[in-house]
């Protein structure tokens, strides 16, 4: 399985962006208003500057009360893991599980073409083994 198949199995393919300069607030908001738990971070829209998420937001909270006063540059993660639409699912989950990280966009030709998080990696996977527990069922039910 590609990382490609698990972007066009989502609802919603959008990458949502926000640019380095915008304020904590705005991020918060705009988290909020999608629903979802990271932003790329891109000052055209298109190129990856960025991540910043949720617990980017929080842990900053911690050691900063006044964090929410600051830009998304000072708290975003600028070394971006990413993979390709050709990447192998699994290896791309070891990845996430194994550096610990949510969100992972997926890139082609210097572009962000999508945003993979790790819920979207899980639903598919409980997908394939209800499809594999399925497939067994019929061939013990045919025996």
């Amino acid at each position: 399985m590609r990382m490609g198949e698990i972007l066009k199995a989502k609802d919603n393919q959008d990458v949502v962006t926000i640019t380095p300069d915008a304020d904590v607030r705005e991020l918060v908001a705009t988290l909020a208003q999608h629903n979802i738990g990271a932003l790329v971070v891109s000052t055209d829209g298109v190129a990856l500057d960025g991540i910043v998420s949720e617990r980017d937001v929080v842990r900053h909270l911690h050691h900063d009360g006044t964090v929410i006063n600051n830009t998304v540059s000072a708290i975003m993660t600028t070394s971006v893991q990413t993979c390709s639409s050709e990447d192998d699912l699994d290896e791309v989950m070891a990845t996430m599980t194994q550096r610990r990280f949510r969100h992972i966009p997926v890139v082609e030709g210097g572009q962000v073409i999508g945003i993979v998080s790790i819920g979207d990696v899980v639903k598919h996977k409980i997908g394939q083994l209800e499809f594999e527990r399925d497939q067994l069922d019929g061939y013990i039910n045919q025996a």
